[in-house]
This record gives structure tokens, sequence and C-alpha cells, in this order.
């Protein structure tokens, strides 16, 4: 076996040899051009690809500054948002209204009518166990039975006097 592949290797050198180089030199010539060729398509991948890139980073910054824009304006409407949920409920404390969305603006006005309204039940509760009769209170005669005999003529002589 070994002996046929050196035969077989020989009769090729033969073929290629220094008599006959220029078929290795052509598959040689032809793969380096294939190889340039492989390089340039790369090359304007790659330049393509680097366009794209800087393309999406350019559409990146601008979307960045898109959303700072609308954080802004998200920040400006609650506030002026809060403000009308204020105006639009005098009962409820304004410091008891805060929040940096919409939603947590109505959850404090939801917390904020909960805790007066409690507040509103403990006041009533606490007026209906310590009534007081509104007006004046009724004249009564003070009772002069208590005192003695100078302080009952001391008494008469100062109201009439």
């Amino acid at each position: 076996m070994e002996d046929e592949q050196e035969t077989m290797g020989s009769a090729e050198g033969q073929e290629r040899g220094p008599e006959n180089p220029e078929p290795e030199n052509e598959a040689l010539a032809r793969e380096i051009e294939a190889g340039k060729a492989a390089i340039a398509e790369m090359k304007q991948a790659l330049a393509a690809k680097d366009t794209e890139v800087t393309a999406l980073n350019l559409a990146m910054e601008e979307a960045k500054k898109r959303v700072e824009e609308t954080g802004k304006s998200l920040t400006t409407a609650v506030g002026a948002y809060r403000e009308l949920v204020v105006q639009a409920n005098p009962g409820v404390l304004a410091e008891m209204i805060n929040g940096d969305s919409v939603e947590k603006v109505n959850e404090s006005l939801q917390s904020a009518r909960a805790i007066m309204e409690r507040a509103r039940r403990e006041v009533e509760a606490e007026a209906t166990r310590v009534r007081v009769p509104a007006g004046a209170p009724q004249r009564a005669p003070q009772d002069l039975s208590a005192l003695t005999a100078r302080e009952k003529i001391q008494y008469g002589l100062g109201t009439q006097g």
C-alpha cells in the first residue's frame, strides 16, 4: 500500500515538478484571488455594518432625548393634575395629596379622604358624647339657704345698691 502511494506521489510530483509548475501556480493564484475577493466583500460588509451601527447610535441618542423630554412633560402634567385634584377636593388637606404619577396621586387622594372621614367621624362621636345645649343657661335664683344672716344682708344690699 505504501509503495503504491509513493509511486502515485512520485507520479504526481513528476506532473507538477519543475518541468510543469504552471498548474500549481495557477491554482494558488486562483486561491489568492478568491481570498482577496472574500476580503473585499468582508470589508464592504464591515463598512455597511459600521454605517448601520452609527445610524442606530444616532437613533438611540434621539430616543434618549425624547424619553427625557417626555419624562419632564410627565412630571409637569402630574403636578398640574395634583393641583386640580387639590382644588376639586377642598375638604382634604393639600399636604396629604402627593405622588409622582397619576396613579399615586389618586391613591394618596383616596388615603387622604379615608383619613379625613375617620377624623370627621371621631369628632362627631366626641361631640355627641359631650352635648352642650345651645343658648344661655336658664336663670334661676341663687340658693341662699347655705348663707349666714350677715352674708344674706350683704347680698341683699349689694343687689339693691
